[in-house]
């Protein structure tokens, strides 16, 4: 259900019942006596307040909008509408990738509110990955997931009439890819006022910043994700942004949510893995230290092959759209296969740049990893940073040399063991 409008106010644990304790859409799901309801303020990400809200029937999850950027105050205004966005998305991740994002019960508009499933016994998958977890079936969900949105919401399936109109719904959300734009592909590579990173890994930032072609790359890189609306992406899918269980595997928080290329979220899944894989020497004991790297390296091969196969099924079963359409393929007995592969190389050495960029700008930029950031040995973990940098350096120079997984695992491994700091 979608509410009728009311001027915005920001929730606490306070009003929360108040305001939405007749709604039938959460009462139903929580207990139909709002006072009895238990109510958590448990939002630590960036922008939002998020509650868990619990009663005799079960529990939901409320997430609201701030007019601003909760991690650094009202000096940041960003505005409502981005709620928005975000449950248009949902919307469309339920009908591309069922199963995988958190059910919307409710949908308050002008509030920029959203109620929908809470994920139990889900964790945050970056709590995991630090605590040395590991999660069945974690890459081939991930790259499963990415295939079916990178494939669905293109004109290689929706009619270029539906595809436009979500392209020009999605072009309204301008201030959530200002952050991207800003904050992921422009300020890791010159000294923006709200960049930090650990002290000790300074030599290697000043290096990095001197490097005119890597920043030329980027660029090109940035001209893509600005110029092109291949598919919808989820636009923030790091391991914060996965919850998971022993065996099960969700997605949430889309609310950077925007159309673009078919190869970022894969990069910056895929990224987000590295940097747990760099960061788990400051985590794990000797005697488990490499057989979790491992995993984790399997976990990221696992990622491109069930991209490449769900993405191939995808292209033999479901191609309806404009894009290499049958008439000019098997209509005329000629086989796709060849620009099915062609195109999936494409979007593997994207993802790759893209994946090295997201490497950069999470130690460099304005919103740091955990995976990181909670070592408090600072020289230990500038020394862990400074080989996740470097490798992240590699993939955007050169991403044709590390196409195939044996190369990308081999070159994790080389700086996993080198010592620059």
């Amino acid at each position: 259900m979608v509410a009728y409008e009311q001027p915005y106010q920001a929730l606490d644990v306070g009003t929360l019942a108040q305001r939405l304790g007749d709604v039938e859409e959460v009462a139903s799901r929580v207990g139909d006596n709002p006072g009895q309801w238990q109510i958590r303020e448990v939002g630590d990400g960036n922008l939002n307040l998020v509650f868990i809200v619990s009663g005799s029937v079960g529990s939901v999850v409320v997430k609201q909008a701030l007019p601003y950027v909760r991690m650094v105050g009202e000096s940041w205004p960003l505005p409502l509408y981005r709620a928005h966005f975000e449950y248009y998305a949902l919307v469309r991740q339920a009908q591309r990738a069922p199963g995988i994002a958190p059910e919307v019960f409710y949908f308050d508009k002008p509030q920029a509110l959203i109620v929908m499933e809470y994920l139990y016994p889900h964790t945050i998958l970056r709590r995991k990955l630090i605590s040395g977890e590991r999660v069945a079936q974690l890459g081939e969900t991930i790259g499963e997931f990415c295939a079916r949105m990178a494939f669905r919401g293109s004109e290689l399936s929706l009619n270029s009439p539906e595809k436009k109109a979500d392209v020009g719904l999605f072009s309204g959300n301008v201030a959530i890819p200002a952050i991207t734009e800003s904050l992921v592909f422009t300020d890791p590579y010159y000294g923006a006022e709200m960049n930090r990173h650990t002290p000790e890994l300074s030599p290697v930032v000043d290096e990095l910043r001197r490097n005119t072609r890597l920043k030329a790359k980027v660029q090109r890189l940035l001209m893509k994700f600005t110029a092109n609306t291949e598919t919808m992406l989820h636009g923030d899918l790091h391991s914060g942004s996965i919850m998971a269980t022993e065996s099960d595997v969700r997605v949430i928080d889309p609310e950077f949510s925007q159309y673009g290329p078919m190869a970022f979220d894969l990069g910056m899944a895929v990224a987000n893995f590295l940097m747990a894989y760099f960061s788990q020497p400051a985590h794990r004991q000797a005697d488990e230290l490499d057989a979790y790297q491992a995993w984790i390296l399997e976990v990221i091969e696992a990622c491109f092959t069930h991209f490449d196969a769900e993405f191939r099924h995808l292209w033999q079963t479901e191609r309806t759209g404009i894009l290499f359409p049958r008439a000019l393929f098997e209509a005329q007995g000629n086989s796709a296969d060849d620009a099915c592969d062609a195109l999936l190389e494409e979007i593997r050495l994207d993802a790759l740049a893209y994946c090295g960029i997201e490497m950069h700008r999470r130690v460099l930029s304005l919103a740091h990893n955990a995976d990181f950031e909670e070592i408090e040995d600072t020289a230990l973990r500038a020394k862990l940073e400074a080989r996740n940098v470097l490798m992240g350096q590699a993939l955007i120079m050169e991403p044709e040399a590390y196409r195939e997984f044996t190369a990308l695992a081999d070159l994790a491994r080389a700086y996993n063991q080198q010592e620059v700091l």
